[in-house]
């Protein structure tokens, strides 16, 4: 053994104040009961952000607070019951139905438009007068379809970060205490 790896042992040995260098998950109640609460209602207020006003735009926003309530969550729970929760195949789901809505309402834009138009130019969307009546509402429908597509887009991506930065932290630590054990 040598000199470097004897001192590792007595400076993580008992009674010693240095912590291990394996990290285990623990559980706390007060950190969980209180995730408990706040992740509804940083949802609901991501919702709002996306979607809750009267002006387009908010999508990116609410995406990103949506993805933060869900890493609280994660956070306090732990990444293993977190991706129990939404596992790849969802967070693949909601990348692609975001970018499905973005896309969807721009191709709406133009076929309505009979390919005058550009790509979401909301008011090129006539025919939808038939249906939906007022033309700001026409407006507000296309955008609602492009906040939530951003938002879910966004979201998704930031999850998945999220959970590539969580497992490549516990993956390097796996090989770092196989490397040890080989030593």
């Amino acid at each position: 053994m040598s000199h470097g790896k004897e001192a590792e042992k007595k400076a993580t040995g008992p009674g010693s104040t240095a912590s291990p260098a394996k990290k285990e998950y623990k559980r706390d109640v007060i950190i969980e009961t209180t995730a408990k609460a706040m992740v509804p209602l940083i949802l609901l207020f991501a919702l709002y952000v996306m979607v809750g006003t009267e002006a387009t735009g908010g999508g990116f926003q609410g995406g990103t607070i949506l993805a933060a309530g869900y890493i609280l969550y994660v956070t306090a729970f732990g990444t293993v019951k977190g991706r129990e929760r939404m596992p790849e195949s969802w967070n693949t789901f909601f990348k692609s139905l975001g970018l499905y809505l973005y896309c969807g309402a721009g191709f709406l834009a133009i076929i309505f438009s009979l390919g005058a138009a550009q790509f979401l130019n909301y008011s090129a969307v006539w025919p939808l007068a038939r249906i939906v009546g007022i033309a700001v509402t026409r407006g507000y429908l296309l955008a609602f379809m492009v906040s939530v597509g951003i938002g879910t887009t966004v979201m998704a991506a930031f999850v998945s970060q999220f959970f590539d930065l969580a497992w490549k932290d516990e993956d390097e630590e796996k090989e770092k205490e196989k490397s040890e054990v080989v030593e």
